[in-house]
């Protein structure tokens, strides 16, 4: 007896053989059942061998139990102990499947099937699957058998004696003969329907590609005809044909006393549930000529006669194939099949896409769909192909050169392992679920199970996770590495793609040139120096990035010139072997539009900044930072043309980082998603850019002054930024919106001074705007006093004067984006000083000046809307776009800005979330426009990046188009859900808008 409070011997040794429940394990162990070999040291090791030893134990003991008397049940534990292979077999599967460890109790002298394994019993076929099965007369007996035959498989499985595809060869050859038992039972109750017709049962989907799970639906197609000789006319044979396939349907669906076997699912004939069950030859051979989607040929690719008349099925998989073959030449067939395997993703719900082993991203469905899709390209011309089972057609594109073979060797590794998860999910319960369960318990027997033996729960996810990844990377890639080898010298034995299959690749990846792309893989893959070599190792991996692109074609030619221009250069070609992230970068932000290609394309030694090593890395850098590189480059710089020159240059290097890092960022890479706050994006930019602006406008009036006055000007100076500017909200398009202010030194000429003043302006002006490689940045004085018709500088006493006898309320408006961005820091200062009390007027505004600002609004977008231009669509004036929300967000500033401190910023974001925790606003309202704001900012950006030039409407062109729903997040083929969600999110945003801006009373 154990002393209280201490653990018996047993205890311990059950633990160390891996049960979780000891106490109930010792407890099973000291029952009678057990009592002639519970002290056998190889019952223990065998069942601490298995996926769940908890379950292996419980197990057997309800199969001793269920001997009928003693003789039995020492017959079954004498031969248990004694036989390995019986041990390994049967406690194996009782470790693995709790299904199948019921069927044994319910039928306790089915284990003596797991007794011999003459050769012929490793590797069975529908042969002798169907002598399994002969004896079965009914449904109930067919699923006894069938039970009785799958113990024998998942035996094979579970020990290691056939591999992941024998496994499924043989489900998918059990179901076989499970079809033809049914098949003979339901002509056997219909003798008088089986003279009539001809029926042809024909496999689809996973059992057609000898491919089966354990539980799956078994898809199927029927072919009708009337029997030779018979007097029936056709029609009353194909309604014999329906009777009898009916009816095996229901055999092997219906649920009995013993369960059901799996459904029959007929639903991939033509028309699916809304067609006949039946059809002739010719009715399948006229729709599929005249009305089959893409998806119904590439179901096709794994049509196979299995039961019933075999030679009418061989005339249908002969009759049919040749259209099977000829669908890749459909218009839209790559974008087809997509679209099909998005809209799967899509259904798949948000809680369980995570655990999704099939249907999710790396899952199953990636791997057999790429595969499929490459079948279907390059099967029309190399017929070796055309099997129906994914690993086989892995293996043959491998040995054609339609895939790599690295990548196809990973890929088969991966699709193993995720079938093997797939297999042992099933196998528990044998029920039809493809998600990775989330119990501790389950996920520690199927780890187990896959031969995880330690941490199985943390090596499970490990592994999983490593290969679901691998799927992601390759499941399109597949298409890319053989490319270059079309153009490239392979070495001995190696094949390659011809130049019409290169030419069909590249026409499916989205190129619109096709010959085009293979000159460009030419030029950059050809001959034998250090550049080709390294270029051909990154192409493949390259042209994956371009196809996932909405124009693989600029991403192409862009990558071309870039290496034209820098592939003599050591520095380059080792940033792109050796950092990894500098490669795909550098293809995202060549492929995303013209905007970042235009501007690397002036300085190519920018790509540096797409590594992440020294000199590069893609972060933004602080004004400070910016400011003093700029000046210094003005100070070495001989004379103000060339210094602005060389401030200009800096501005562009960095406009072109914030791109890149905004394309990257929106894209995502292979190690990292794409940033899913688009808030953060809009700030990231605006702050960016108007950051650069403010320093080159530092460094430009340092260059003026310096060229025209030396050390000082006769008056101090400074720049206000207005509008995005003041307000760090700058887009790529933005002018610089400024008022310039000066005050002459004391005893200086007051009308020097103005003239300085002046003369300073007009040559900033200028030299940001010459003609040059690098981009002008325009500056915009128009919200000065007086507008257009005021001076374009005023002393601070004339600012003062003005605002104090004519300011209107519009300019109150836009002084709350008024602060000082460059030039006399003490000024700009002051100016703030002066315009605070009209920013935000002590006790608010008054009725009429809040009636103003609503009139102005009002005829602002009535007036300054373009012609023509969808109002719903519009980004800045349109309805809920950016002007709805910032005069929404400054109507608060003005009439609170005086009493709430949060709400004195230019940033509108900032004053918004001040205004929400005021109370001023509803947090669900200030929600609702913060997204609308940043939704549109973001679309003035993508219009600017994708087509060079500023606008605020959505592109019309669709290449373009597309482009701008990859920039925000749309992959392709959803363009509708872009402009649907745009206008969705607006329309909520004016609704907003015009209950608290307009105010309902009033509107």
């Amino acid at each position: 007896m154990t002393a209280p409070g201490r653990r018996s011997s047993t205890f311990t040794r059950l633990l160390r053989h891996g049960f979780t429940d000891p106490s109930a394990a010792e407890r099973l162990l000291d029952g009678e059942e057990l009592a002639t070999v519970r002290t056998d040291p190889v019952l223990l090791d065998a069942l601490g061998a298995t996926a769940d030893p908890d379950l292996a134990l419980l197990g057997l003991v309800r199969l001793v139990e269920a001997q009928d008397g003693h003789t039995e049940q020492r017959e079954l534990l004498d031969t248990l102990i004694a036989a390995k292979p019986l041990r390994d077999r049967l406690l194996g599967v009782l470790g693995a499947s709790a299904a199948l460890g019921d069927h044994l109790a319910r039928h306790p002298l089915d284990w003596q099937v797991l007794v011999t394994y003459e050769p012929q019993d490793l590797h069975p076929g529908v042969a002798e699957f169907e002598r399994g099965l002969a004896e079965a007369a009914d449904p109930v007996a067919l699923r006894v058998a069938y039970r009785r035959c799958l113990l024998s498989i998942a035996a094979r499985d579970v020990c290691g004696t056939t591999d992941l595809a024998q496994t499924a060869a043989e489900l998918a050859d059990l179901a076989t003969a499970t079809l033809r038992a049914a098949l003979a039972i339901a002509r056997a109750a219909a003798p008088e329907d089986a003279a009539l017709c001809r029926l042809a049962v024909i496999a689809m989907g996973k059992c057609g590609g000898h491919e089966l799970n354990y539980v799956s639906d078994v898809d199927v197609i029927f072919v009708g005809e009337a029997a030779e000789g018979a007097a029936a006319d056709e029609a009353k044979a194909l309604q014999a044909a329906t009777r009898l396939a009916s009816h095996l349907m229901r055999i092997c669906s219906e649920t009995t006393v013993e369960g059901s076997i799996w459904p029959v699912d007929a639903n991939l004939r033509p028309e699916g549930r809304n067609g006949p069950l039946v059809r002739t030859m010719s009715s399948h051979l006229a729709y599929y000529q005249r009305w089959a989607k893409t998806w119904e040929f590439q179901a096709l690719l794994k049509a196979r006669p299995v039961a019933g008349d075999l030679e009418l099925g061989e005339t249908y998989v002969s009759t049919l194939s040749p259209l099977v073959w000829q669908v890749a030449e459909r218009d839209n067939f790559v974008a087809d099949v997509q679209k099909m395997r998005r809209r799967v993703v899509e259904n798949i719900p948000a809680a369980e896409i995570e655990r999704e082993l099939k249907l999710g991203p790396g899952g199953l469905r990636d791997v057999e769909f790429a595969v499929q899709l490459l079948q279907l390209v390059h099967g029309r011309a190399d017929t070796s192909l055309r099997s129906g089972t994914t690993l086989d057609a892995l293996k043959a594109l491998a040995a054609g050169g339609y895939v790599g073979r690295v990548d196809a060797v990973q890929l088969d590794e991966a699709y193993r392992f995720l079938r093997s998860m797939e297999h042992r999910i099933q196998l528990f319960r044998l029920r039809r679920t493809h998600l990775v369960p989330e119990d501790e318990a389950d996920l520690r027997r199927l780890g187990r199970s896959l031969g995880l033996r330690t941490e199985p729960l943390a090596a499970l996810n490990r592994e999983w996770k490593r290969h679901a990844a691998v799927v992601r990377r390759l499941h399109e890639k597949l298409f890319y590495r053989p490319l270059l080898d079309a153009v490239a010298q392979l070495a001995p034995g190696e094949s390659r793609l011809s130049p019409n299959a290169a030419r069909e690749r590249l026409v499916a990846l989205g190129y619109a040139d096709p010959a085009a792309a293979l000159r460009h893989l030419e030029a950059l893959a050809s001959g034998v120096s250090r550049k080709a070599a390294i270029q051909r190792t990154l192409l493949p991996v390259l042209l994956g990035w371009f196809a996932d692109s909405a124009n693989p074609d600029a991403g192409l030619l862009n990558f071309r010139k870039v290496s034209d221009a820098l592939g003599k250069t050591p520095w380059y070609l080792r940033l792109l072997r050796d950092e990894g992230a500098a490669a795909e970068n550098l293809a995202r932000v060549l492929s995303a539009g013209r905007l970042a290609p235009d501007l690397l394309m002036r300085a190519p030694e920018a790509v540096a900044l797409l590594g992440d090593g020294d000199g590069g890395g893609l972060e933004t850098r602080a004004r400070a930072h910016l400011e003093q590189e700029i000046l210094s480059a003005v100070g070495r710089a001989d004379g103000g043309e060339a210094a602005v020159t060389a401030a200009r240059g800096v501005r562009r290097r960095e406009l072109f980082r914030t791109a890149a890092i905004d394309i990257v960022s929106s894209y995502g890479t292979d190690e990292t998603p794409a940033n899913a706050d688009q808030g953060a994006l809009v700030d990231l930019v605006g702050g960016a850019i108007s950051d650069l602006t403010a320093a080159t406008l530092a460094g430009t009036l340092r260059a003026v002054v310096r060229d025209g006055w030396g050390d000082r000007l006769p008056t101090r100076f400074a720049v206000i930024g207005m509008g995005r500017f003041g307000g760090h909200e700058m887009g790529y398009g933005s002018d610089a919106d400024v008022l310039f202010v000066h005050e002459p030194w004391e005893g200086a000429d007051e009308q020097e001074a103005a003239r300085a003043a002046n003369a300073v302006v007009s040559e900033m002006r200028r030299l940001l705007q010459i003609s040059s490689a690098d981009p002008p940045l325009p500056i915009d004085a128009d919200l000065r006093p007086e507008g257009k018709s005021g001076p374009m500088v005023r002393t601070l006493k004339s600012y003062e004067a003005y605002y104090r006898r004519w300011s209107l309320v519009w300019e109150s408006q836009a002084l709350l984006r008024a602060e000082p961005v460059a030039g006399d820091p003490e000024l700009g200062r002051r100016f703030i000083e002066l315009v605070d009390p009209l920013r935000y007027p002590a006790e608010g505004l008054g009725d009429d000046a809040v009636r103003e600002i609503r009139r102005l609004k009002a005829r602002m977008e009535s007036e300054r809307m373009p012609r023509g231009a969808d109002p719903t669509l519009h980004a800045k004036l349109g309805r809920g776009g950016l002007s709805d929300v910032e005069w929404t967000v400054q109507l608060f500033q003005l009439q609170h800005g005086w009493a709430e401190p949060g709400l004195r910023t230019t940033r509108t974001r900032e004053a918004l979330a001040a205004a929400r925790a005021a109370g001023l606003i509803s947090g669900e309202d200030a929600e609702i426009l913060d997204e609308a704001w940043v939704l549109a900012g973001r679309v003035r950006n993508a219009v600017m990046l994708v087509r060079g030039r500023a606008g605020d409407t959505f592109p019309s062109d669709g290449r373009e188009l597309a482009a701008v729903g990859r920039y925000l997040g749309y992959g392709p083929g959803h363009v509708g859900d872009m402009l649907d969600d745009y206008r969705r999110i607006t329309r909520r945003a004016r609704a907003v808008v015009d209950e608290v801006f307009y105010g309902a009373a009033e509107r």
